[in-house]
């Protein structure tokens, strides 16, 4: 009898223990579907949007207010070569003016920045530090006034080179921070060792910390030019006139009237978006690399 118990103790408890692990089972495979669903519809989000603005950009003007077709019958790229024969050449060649000019900035500044901060003793630098932080969360919408007010009061106002002194107050305070969690995981000892050899302090900046911080010199500068390259609002505030608008402000000048010019603007759009996309995609492995790095150090 304690036998016969015994065993068919066991065989419930196998029992138990299998339905368990089924029950484990499902649930993973659950979450696996849950997972691959969730990526579906981002994806789908994503793309979308895209998808529109190619099709749109490639349909006649009939096509798109009278017949409202979903498909183009025709592949139209007269959008494209008005645009790009007109004052939207003008607007992206500002744009990448303005975008370049500011990444190089704030390269330059939030290394030697990050550097300082990182490496150097010197009162007051954990203010500094912090105050880069909080510079960085202070909303855009409570600084274009004092800053044109600063433009207009140098003679600047409706230039590109205003918003190029202006954009690195958008993008310097995050890259240096970047750069400065960065810079932490670089063992001291190299720079040390270069210094004894003679190397002064801007020769070890140049010449052993920024070669091995390759990936958040990448983050930085893809971060920066994207900033400079979307930006709305000082551009609108600072530039008037048609030669000094960048491409954001003059895609929002595309119509007529109470007409829309859906063709060019989707085109312009796209060609707008094609930068920032591109880079991103050629450099996302040392994106990720910079932010983890970044991140986990800071």
């Amino acid at each position: 009898m304690a036998v016969a118990a015994q065993a068919s103790g066991t065989r419930v408890r196998g029992r138990s223990r299998g339905s368990t692990r089924a029950g484990r089972r499902a649930i993973g495979r659950g979450w696996v579907i849950a997972t691959y669903v969730a990526l579906v519809v981002f994806v789908l989000w994503t793309v979308i949007p895209f998808v529109w603005m190619i099709l749109a950009s490639i349909k006649t003007n009939k096509e798109i207010y009278d017949d409202f077709t979903l498909l183009p019958k025709t592949v139209y790229f007269g959008h494209y070569v008005s645009l790009l024969g007109g004052k939207f050449g003008i607007w992206l060649r500002n744009s990448a003016e303005v975008s370049i000019a500011a990444t190089a900035l704030s390269i330059t500044l939030g290394a030697l920045g990050a550097y300082a901060i990182t490496r150097l003793r010197f009162a007051g630098r954990r203010v500094i530090a912090l105050g880069l932080v909080f510079t960085y969360l202070v909303p855009q919408a409570l600084l274009f006034i004092p800053l044109f007010q600063v433009v207009a009061g140098v003679g600047l106002s409706d230039t590109v080179g205003a918003l190029i002194l202006v954009y690195p107050t958008l993008t310097l305070p995050f890259c240096t921070w970047l750069l400065m969690s960065y810079f932490k995981s670089i063992p001291v000892e190299l720079e040390e060792a270069a210094l004894i050899d003679g190397c002064n302090r801007l020769g070890v900046l140049w010449r052993i910390v920024l070669p091995l911080s390759t990936p958040a010199l990448v983050v930085v500068c893809l971060f920066s030019f994207t900033q400079a390259w979307n930006e709305f609002l000082y551009a609108l505030v600072i530039t008037n006139s048609v030669s000094t608008r960048t491409v954001t402000v003059g895609l929002t000048q595309m119509l007529g009237e109470d007409v829309f010019y859906w063709g060019q603007m989707m085109a312009g759009a796209l060609i707008t978006a094609l930068p920032p996309v591109l880079m991103y995609t050629l450099a996302q492995r040392l994106v990720i690399k910079g932010l983890i790095v970044g991140g986990v150090k800071g």
